[in-house]
Parts: structure tokens; sequence; C-alpha cells
């Protein structure tokens, strides 16, 4: 049977077009609940929809395609599930804390959902097309097993094995009642700093790599390999998302400042900020955990998982360089004598308002 036309020869119209409606409906419950139990996992279970929407449309089953599919809502199916086992655990989540009840700041997560999901969609959007399927549309559709397909499964393979696993040794971590004055480092999160973030690129580097076999083994139209070649956009975005904007920034920078107020703050309110570390309380409740963070920091990479005791000896520029350890995702002592101002303010205008 042939490809179901709709809207466009490569599915992008239709697959933006439910996406949108998705997640609306989605931000409706959400705001008008007040909740965001569902966020995450309506963001995880859109990508889903859109591979078996567009499998089904596609209606051709090639090997690769459902290979592909597949592929995609196995990861789609694991991350939603257990962002919503987490969500549910925990009882909310604190990165809306801030905007959950301001309608336009809510709408712009939504709104950047959309965009993430539709964009990361790309290579298997495309591959599943007509344009790409339909051999009357000038498609092309190479016997499954070709270089691109076998590296593209590996490196799909490897990443989910490795944002699996950390995702499920911190949760299980976090769950033992561990140090508060120390980061993980065990299993994988001792070769990295963040593994799922490393992992989650991985994955759809290896879906970009195989859903173009047709482009790089068959014989497709000039715009079919076009559009195959310009969704690497997929990958890239989420490679620049994660170490640029809702990943790695969003997380190095506020456990930097925790780990120094640990070591430098004490649990008692400030009578006035302070202004220099002679004016700091004599008893820090983890007077050691800068220490122990700075450690962990030299000896634990980023991103890309490296043993401690080759990324250790490293030089400092290369870690900075190669290794993406770049300067904007550091936390040192100006920033943190800024905390501790910032914190003893806080303290002090709550003590002030308690009186």
């Amino acid at each position: 049977m042939s490809p179901a036309h709709v809207l466009d020869r490569y599915y992008l119209s239709i697959t933006l077009l439910v996406t949108i409606a998705y997640q609306l409906l989605g931000f409706a419950i959400a705001w008008t609940f007040q909740f965001d139990k569902i966020t995450d996992f309506t963001g995880g279970s859109n990508f889903f929809i859109i591979a078996l929407l567009t499998l089904l449309m596609g209606n051709t089953f090639y090997a690769r395609n459902i290979v592909a599919s597949v592929l995609v809502m196995i990861w789609a199916t694991r991350l939603a599930g257990f962002l919503l086992f987490r969500v549910l655990k925990t009882g909310s989540d604190t990165r809306f804390d801030e905007f959950r009840s301001h309608f336009f700041k809510f709408l712009a997560f939504w709104i950047g959902q959309i965009l993430w999901v539709w964009t990361v969609s790309l290579p298997l959007t495309i591959l599943n097309s007509p344009a790409v399927s339909d051999p009357s549309l000038g498609g092309s559709n190479s016997s499954f097993g070709t270089g691109c397909d076998i590296a593209g499964v590996i490196l799909w393979g490897i990443g989910w094995f490795i944002e699996t696993t950390a995702d499920a040794q911190k949760f299980r971590y976090k769950a033992s009642n561990p140090p508060k004055d120390r980061p993980m480092n065990t299993g994988v999160w001792r070769w990295s700093r963040h593994p799922p973030y490393f992992g989650e690129i991985l994955c759809w580097w290896g879906i970009w790599i195989l859903c173009l076999s047709p482009t790089a083994n068959g014989d497709l139209s000039s715009g079919a390999r076009k559009a195959q070649y310009a969704s690497v956009l997929s990958p890239i975005f989420t490679t620049l998302l994660l170490m640029f904007a809702s990943g790695i920034p969003t997380a190095e920078k506020p456990t930097g400042r925790k780990y120094y107020l640990m070591s430098h703050s004490s649990s008692s309110p400030f009578t006035s900020p302070p202004s220099s570390a002679s004016a700091l309380p004599a008893n820090p409740p983890y007077p050691d955990a800068w220490k122990k963070y700075q450690s962990y920091l030299h000896s634990t990479s980023i991103l890309i998982p490296i043993h401690p005791k080759l990324y250790r000896p490293l030089p400092r520029w290369i870690k900075r360089t190669v290794l993406l350890d770049f300067p904007i995702y550091g936390f040192d002592e100006h920033d943190g004598q800024k905390a501790l101002e910032e914190e003893g303010k806080k303290k002090a205008n709550g003590g002030d308002r308690s009186d």
C-alpha cells in the first residue's frame, strides 16, 4: 500500500499541527489545575505520537522505518514514564515554581516544548514521509543493514543505555538519603557530571544517521536528499539545547552555588549582609562541601564520560576546550561572595518581616 499524502510531501505540516494541539491541550490542563504532573510526560509522549502517526501514515513499513520508529518510541516511553514517575514521587517540579501562576511565562515553556518536539522529530518524520518512502514521488529505500543503519543503531543503543542507567542510578541515590555535602560520584556519574544529557545527544545523532540511509545508500530525488540532510537540525538542536540552554547551564552554576553556601553560610539568619569572608558565621553546616565539590569538578568530565584517572591529570585548557567544560559553566569564589550577599539580604529581610 502507498503512503498517505497529508498536507505536504514530508509530513511537516501535519506533525506540527498535531504537536501544537497536543501541547496546548497539556498547557490548558496544567494551567487550569495549576500543577505540573503532566508537563514533562506530555513532551516525551509527543515523540511517541509523532513516531507512530508518521509510521502508520507512511504505510510502507520498510524495515528501516519500523526500526527507527520503534527506537524513538522506546526512547519516548522510557523518558515520559520516568519523568512522570519521578514527579509523582516528589510531588511537584520546582523548575516551574516561579512562573507556574504566570499565564504567558508558563505558556512560553509549552511553546518551547512544541519547538523541541517537532524539531527533534524531523529525521523520523521525513524518513516516514512519501517524499522518501513513496517510489512514485522519487522515494527510495535500500535494504536494511547499511553502514548508516548499523552505525545509527549502535550509537542510539549506547546513548539509550547511558541515559537510562544514569537516570536510574541518580534516582536510587537520592532515595538512599546520601550525604548532603558531596555530589554523586558513583556509577556513570563518576565518569561524567551530566551522563543523561550525553546519552540523549548520542540517541538523536544515532537516529539521524539511521534515517539518513536512503540518501546515503538509495536513489532519492534532489529535494528529498536535501530534506534529509537538513534534518541534521535535530541532533544539532538537541546538542545546543542541552549544552547552552535548558541542560548543563541550569545545573552547573546552581550546584556550585549550593556547595559554596554550604561551606560558607550558617543555618541561622544573618542580621546584615556579609561583605567579606571574615563576616561569615564561624560554624557553617558543611565546612568541607566546597572543597569536595571542587575536587569533584577537577576529577569528573562535564559531559563526555572519561575515567577520573584519565581526566584528572589533563591540562586545564584541554578540559575547557576539547572536553567542553567551558568557562560559562563555572561558579567561582567571586560568584560565591555575591551568592552570600544575596542570601544575607534574604535572611535579613525575612527577619524584618517576622518582627
